[in-house]
């Protein structure tokens, strides 16, 4: 069934109406926080505040933020057989948007009112419900948080048009869901961040699977642990672009059960959950490049400077449920009657809860229905959760208005604990590490394949280089054998045939020339002596070279064997590599289990989070000096890490180079400052200095947002606030206030002002410094924590500025109003917060006691905020003091009299 075609009992028509005319009817929306005075009663009321902002922890176990649960009213106009049967009487409901109130008609005569967040008229635009109702929720979620948005109320009046409609015809009568992906699409990164959707009907108590309609009954499961309820067997497909998922709608849409009643032609017979699911990486976050290299050194450290990245996991629910009916009204019979029985029994459930919830029970049934349980998270879970009631103008449905309309006024008191859904993201550190791990082994195979090869080049070389060598030798050894013989042998020659020829010649002959002769044998014999030692100085020579080479070659065979044995290092050093992984996944399976049962704890409440010391020299010192028994214990606490390591030696670590110990050591200190007792001891060692110095000096968001921790709880001492202020301390956090963009940071920095606000001998200094326009500035992050840091700090230079006034000390106008303080503490003086309220309120009172002030009091309209203080507040000594203040100040009474205000 296309949803086009079914609109909730809405038709094309009555459709059209309700988008048209919005600019001229809609009233504008007020800005959040910002409260408006009420023209029937004079007295103020308070708006909603925008979407939660991101906290500034690491996983989802901090503590959350209180959420109300939002509701909104929305009219259906009247259908063409209401206008035809109900011509002659008026509507059941009169509607005042502008004061967000909704009169229900009893008779002629009387009339219930009733308070909601929002009253939208049968003029209000679909974007106007989107931006109202669901568009703060789909906000937090994309800042990671889950967020629920759901429409309840009779059959028929329009709660499938609300929530699903796809716009196909009118782009204008687009439903919450396609405006609420648009936004979270246009909101993603794809390459970091992913969305995913499943689409689940619940019909006769069975889950069903929208886009998979074989999948009929799918099982609820839930985490022991965390009590977490999912849906494991449910089709979940991840979304790329919008015209996907708008192709999965039609596909959802197709398969939804409904049937044709007397109160609507198209009745939805399931209630119909889109839940979206949206992973973001967090972003700002450096992430360590993990060196494993062995060649310079840096494997062994690998531990210190990892990092695993951070992912943000929330969930977007949108609920259309099933329009609850009465049966002798919608005519219901058969199949479509069991369909009726079942809807309205969930539906009576929900409500039980509702009950449960707003009364505060010690019981809430849950379990009493699948519905029940899948929404356990929406209502007083940690789930954002704005509901839209619908409802019919007709008089003859005012019994199922009303119902409908006591059903919101109940939900409007359930609140839920809205927490941050943020975790360390192993599986990609797992991945990282894997690539690593891959690329270091064929770095290594490459390594040793280079080795083999080289030691094979040169050992070839070498043997050739030899063979060379000796065959060179060989060749001229002969070559000179043969030489020498034969000159040997030619002069043997010669002096025979002398010899022949002297003997065959006469004696006298003979005689003659004997000495002659006997002198040219000596010659030939002296030269052959000199030939023959030549050539044996030649054949040395060669001996020689031959030496020379079989040196080489033994040189050669050495080199060989110093390759080889640094081959044989180089593999003992993969192993040692090979082994340091396997230590390094085992410690990170360790710390992924860590993570978690920190995670389980915190969320369960069994204790506060665990501070991680992150000093690896002093936990080893600290874990030395227990006994050995206690190995396998508990890790020791701060206080016991600093009576056995010391102050000095913990301070000295805020100066080291490292920025992880820097980061450890600062938030050491600040847990150390906590405790009034060791306030002294760190101030007096150096400890206040240090952490001025990481002000000015570190550029690290974490190291700054401790040190204005740590400087906020030694502020709290008056000895310690002189030595702030003469050490430049408000100008360093004003500084830091200015550079800082995180809340947290903004509220440490917030806190350690308001602490200096509260004495009285520093109140021209700190305003000298800049400290009233540093709170003043930091109004901008809009953070309810960081505000109520400013508003203490406010009351706190009021309050003393009220104190010197009135002995004597002071004259002239207040501070505050020199620096424009006055509109801001107006704006807020009404704030939804407590804590922002009541500092506002005491501020305003202080301000108001002294005559000087009144006519800046009465310019900024803060003399209404006084009367509403006097009548209103909680708080009795607020309340009388504002009362004091009103009745003693003559320019105030004046002012009273002229607008007719009684106190």
């Amino acid at each position: 069934m296309a949803s086009g075609a079914r609109n909730g009992g809405l038709g094309s028509r009555t459709a059209a109406k309700m988008d048209r005319q919005q600019s001229s009817t809609a009233t504008p929306k007020a800005p959040a926080g910002k409260p408006r005075l009420s023209a029937a009663s004079g007295a103020y009321r308070r708006t909603s505040s925008g979407p939660l902002p991101a906290a500034g922890g690491r996983n989802s176990s901090e503590s959350g933020v209180s959420s109300r649960v939002r509701v909104a009213v929305r009219l259906r106009p009247r259908n063409a057989e209401e206008q035809a049967a109900d011509a002659d009487f008026a509507d059941c409901v009169e509607l005042q948007p502008e004061l967000k109130r909704l009169k229900l008609r009893k008779n002629n005569w009387e009339s219930d009112t009733f308070e909601f967040d929002e009253v939208l008229t049968e003029f209000s635009s679909q974007k106007r419900v989107y931006e109202v109702v669901a568009k703060p929720v789909v906000e937090s979620v994309l800042e990671g948080y889950n967020g629920t948005v759901m429409a309840y109320g009779q059959t028929g009046t329009g709660k499938t048009f609300t929530l699903g409609r796809l716009g196909d015809e009118d782009t204008a009568a687009r439903g919450i869901m396609v405006r609420a992906m648009e936004d979270i699409l246009a909101d993603i990164t794809p390459e970091t961040d992913t969305v995913s959707l499943s689409y689940l009907q619940l019909y006769m108590e069975m889950i069903q699977d929208l886009l998979d309609p074989v999948n009929d009954n799918i099982a609820i499961v839930e985490d022991p642990r965390t009590g977490d309820v999912s849906l494991p067997g449910a089709t979940v497909v991840e979304v790329r672009d919008q015209k996907s998922f708008m192709d999965l709608l039609r596909i959802g849409e197709a398969h939804r059960v409904a049937a044709n009643t007397k109160l609507n032609t198209e009745s939805s017979r399931s209630h119909a959950i889109l839940m979206v699911n949206v992973r973001r990486a967090v972003k700002g976050r450096s992430e360590m490049n993990v060196s494993m290299s062995a060649e310079n050194g840096h494997s062994s450290s690998m531990m210190d400077s990892l990092r695993p990245p951070i992912v943000r996991k929330s969930k977007l629910v949108v609920v259309d449920l099933a329009g609850s009916e009465r049966i002798d009204k919608s005519g219901s019979e058969g199949h479509t009657l069991e369909e009726a029985k079942s809807i309205n029994l969930s539906l009576s459930s929900l409500g039980k809860c509702i009950n449960a919830l707003a009364e505060s029970s010690a019981h809430v049934p849950v379990r009493d229905s699948k519905l029940t349980r899948l929404l356990k998270d929406s209502f007083g879970g940690t789930a954002r959760t704005s509901l839209v009631v619908t409802i019919g103008p007709s008089p003859r449905h005012r019994g199922e208005t009303t119902s409908t309309i006591m059903f919101g006024q109940r939900a409007m008191k359930v609140q839920n604990m809205v927490k941050l859904k943020e975790e360390f993201d192993y599986k990609s550190l797992c991945r990282r590490l894997d690539i690593e791990l891959d690329k270091l082994i064929a770095e290594n195979e490459r390594q040793r394949k280079y080795f083999d090869d080289e030691i094979e080049r040169i050992t070839a070389e070498a043997q050739y280089r030899v063979a060379e060598a000796e065959k060179e030798c060989k060749i001229s050894l002969e070559n000179e054998k043969m030489k020498y013989h034969q000159e040997y042998l030619d002069s043997i020659k010669i002096l025979e045939e002398k010899w022949k020829v002297h003997q065959q010649s006469p004696k006298k002959q003979i005689k003659e020339p004997e000495p002659t002769s006997n002198g040219d044998v000596q010659d030939l014999l002296q030269n052959e002596k000199m030939l023959r030692q030549s050539a044996e100085d030649e054949s040395n020579d060669l001996k020689n070279q031959l030496s020379h080479w079989k040196k080489m070659e033994a040189t050669a065979t050495a080199e060989v064997v110093r390759l080889r044995r640094m081959l044989d290092t180089e593999a003992s050093q993969k192993d040692k590599l090979e082994e340091e992984i396997a230590v390094l996944k085992s410690q990170l399976m360790q710390l992924s289990l860590d993570a978690d049962e920190t995670r389980m704890s915190l969320d369960t409440g069994d204790g506060p989070g665990k501070i991680f010391p992150g000093l690896d020299s002093l936990m080893s010192h600290s874990r030395n000096s227990q006994p050995r028994e206690q190995s396998n214990g508990p890790k020791a606490p701060v206080a016991k890490l600093f009576e056995q390591v010391g102050l000095q030696k913990i301070l000295s670590l805020l100066e080291s180079e490292e920025p992880d110990v820097r980061v450890h050591a600062v938030k050491v200190v600040a847990n150390l400052a906590a405790e009034e007792a060791n306030q002294e001891k760190i101030v007096e060692a150096g400890g206040l200095t240090s952490l001025l110095m990481l002000l000015r000096s570190s550029e690290d968001e974490t190291i700054r947002r401790v040190a204005a921790g740590a400087i906020a709880n030694l502020a709290m001492n008056e000895t310690n606030q002189d030595l702030i202020m003469a050490q430049g301390g408000v100008t360093l956090l004003s500084m830091t206030a200015s550079d800082a963009e995180d809340p947290q940071t903004l509220r440490m920095v917030a806190g350690a002002i308001a602490n200096l606000c509260g004495n009285d001998k520093l109140q021209t200094r700190l305003r000298g410094e800049g400290g009233i326009k540093a709170l003043l500035g930091m109004v901008k992050c809009g953070h309810p924590d960081v505000l109520a840091q400013i508003a203490r700090g406010i009351a706190n230079f009021a309050k003393c500025e009220s104190r010197a006034a009135t002995q004597g000390n002071k004259v002239g106008r207040s501070l505050l109003v020199d620096d424009g303080a006055l509109p801001w503490i107006v704006k807020n003086a009404n704030n939804e917060a407590a804590p922002i309220r009541r500092h506002i309120e005491l501020a305003l009172c202080h301000l108001a006691q002294h005559e000087v002030n009144a006519k800046d009091i009465v310019s900024e309209g803060a003399l209404w905020e006084l009367v509403r203080i006097s009548r209103d507040c909680s708080r009795e000594d607020i309340r009388m003091l504002a009362y004091r203040t009103l009745t003693s100040s003559p320019t105030l009474q004046s002012e009273m009299r002229r607008l007719r205000i009684e106190c």
